[in-house]
């Protein structure tokens, strides 16, 4: 079962809706997979992303034609807080999405927005700081953090409404060898967990347990990778 289905997406920024920055493109996510978004510079991945989890062209604008299904809804009928309750994004640079002065308020950000009981939100934060072993951080200023450690803080803050689907945007950028191996073993880990999970990545190799890859170029291009 397909729990996001898009179907004929075009979309074209306000300020040049005569250039399609995506066209006529239709895909799905199966539940509980990772599936890998390649393809080259400019070619419109940040931008599906952010169409995925209802960013554009709710604060974007643009022109968006198409459909896009959450969980057989479609989208353009939901709020963005029920969208937020389950598609979970996580930026390309952490540093655009972090705006608390400590980890644990990062992760508390979310949901105190979302207006959620302050014992659930403690609970929800212990619970995803154990999960990602950054309770020792809960303290810190996250804008003095190692860049995985960065990185794991806004998957955490992402986390603490437990999504469904986790979108990240190119989440080995910036990162040592030891970052992009902590935030692999987060992604393995949503996915035992039964998380659909999509990754914009240049090297699809950077997770061999992905289940599927979608290529965005001149056409799309599914790849199975035989899981």
């Amino acid at each position: 079962m397909n729990i996001i289905e898009a179907k004929n997406l075009t979309f074209a920024y306000e300020e040049n809706t005569k250039r399609h920055v995506i066209e006529n493109m239709s895909f799905g996510l199966k539940a509980g997979t990772v599936t890998v978004l390649t393809g080259l510079s400019g070619c419109g991945k940040s931008t599906l992303c952010q169409i995925l989890c209802g960013i554009i062209p709710e604060f974007t604008g643009g022109e968006l034609t198409g459909t896009v299904m959450l969980e057989g809804k479609d989208m353009t009928m939901m709020g963005m807080q029920d969208i937020a309750k389950k598609v979970g994004y996580v930026m390309q640079d952490p540093d655009r999405q972090i705006i608390a002065s400590t980890v644990e308020d990062e992760l508390a950000f979310a949901p105190e927005n979302l207006c959620i009981e302050p014992k659930k939100i403690r609970r929800d934060v212990n619970r995803v700081m154990d999960k990602l072993a950054i309770t020792g951080l809960a303290l810190k200023n996250p804008g003095k953090l190692s860049g995985g450690e960065k990185q794991i803080t806004a998957i955490a803050s992402v986390l603490t409404l437990d999504p469904d689907i986790v979108i990240m945007d190119e989440p080995f950028s910036f990162l040592d060898e030891k970052g992009r191996r902590m935030v692999c073993e987060v992604i393995e880990e949503l996915k035992r967990e039964g998380k659909t999970i999509l990754v914009v990545l240049h090297d699809i190799a950077a997770l061999p347990f992905a289940d599927k890859r979608i290529h965005m170029g001149e056409e799309v291009i599914y790849e199975s990778y035989g899981k």
